[in-house]
């Protein structure tokens, strides 16, 4: 079992829309996924076909404010092998209402490890979508993490907003989560028709090497309309561009077992 989170600073970047894409992809190789919706927006649990509008007890938020066991709020989502944790914007508060606690970083991870050492859940991924922030929920994610997926849009500041994400890593390393690693990098927007697409996606695949997946996610239009249709693109249209780099980047993701081992 693997717990991965979908993390990049930037809002915008397909970070929703790499988790709902990889979960459903992944959950049509009959594994099963639990996604964790740890932004406040609840783009994940729209995209998904579930209520961001919901009673708070019954989301992450219950989770981490201490009123409720993850077991106890995992929803069935209408697609076979993918369960959710809900959010919703009640989130926001909780780095106010955690401040006295001095190890809050490590909540979420307290609560994983005290679900998972109940076998009550089996999963094979476990895929954390963060905030568009460095705040203390992505560093929740982090600490809880094994390894991290990092979409990176084909734009101008896209580079440098990554070198401040790798120095964050960096320190969480150090301090908090030793076992953390970068497992890829996934170009997102991209358009073969904008050379500066070309030029951020040679600069990448020279500074990271191996770490960028072969695989690049065009710009499509519908990966934007399938989340207001409350599912991933792979299912609101299978053979539309979108769809089709999903399925490839799912393939590659899965392969990757192979070299990397299949170890949490």
């Amino acid at each position: 079992m693997q717990i991965i989170s979908v993390i990049n600073q930037k809002g915008g970047v397909g970070k929703t829309t790499t988790v709902i894409n990889l979960a459903a992809g992944l959950s049509q190789h009959n594994k099963k996924i639990l996604v964790i919706d740890l932004d406040p927006q609840g783009n994940a649990t729209t995209g998904l076909g579930l209520s961001n509008m919901e009673n708070s007890s019954d989301t992450i938020y219950g989770v981490l404010n201490g009123t409720k066991e993850i077991y106890q709020v995992i929803k069935k989502t209408q697609f076979e092998n993918l369960d959710l944790v809900t959010s919703n914007v009640d989130l926001s508060g909780l780095e106010v209402e955690t401040a006295d606690d001095t190890n809050r970083a490590f909540i979420l991870k307290r609560k994983l490890a005290a679900y998972l050492n109940d076998s009550r859940g089996s999963y094979d991924y476990i895929l954390i979508d963060c905030p568009p922030s460095l705040s203390l929920l992505t560093v929740m994610a982090l600490v809880c993490s094994g390894s991290l997926l990092v979409p990176l849009q084909t734009e101008f500041f896209a580079l440098e907003g990554l070198t401040q994400l790798m120095k964050t890593i960096e320190r969480i390393k150090v301090n908090l989560n030793p076992e953390l690693k970068i497992r890829g990098i996934l170009l997102t927007m991209y358009d073969k028709r904008n050379k500066l697409s070309s030029q951020v996606e040679k600069e990448a695949r020279n500074y990271f090497n191996e770490k960028v997946y072969t695989t690049v996610i065009p710009r499509n239009v519908r990966l934007s309309e399938a989340p207001s249709h409350g599912m991933p693109v792979l299912i609101y249209d299978k053979s539309c561009p979108g769809s089709k780099s999903y399925f490839s980047f799912t393939d590659e993701f899965i392969n990757q077992e192979s070299t990397i081992g299949s170890a949490a």
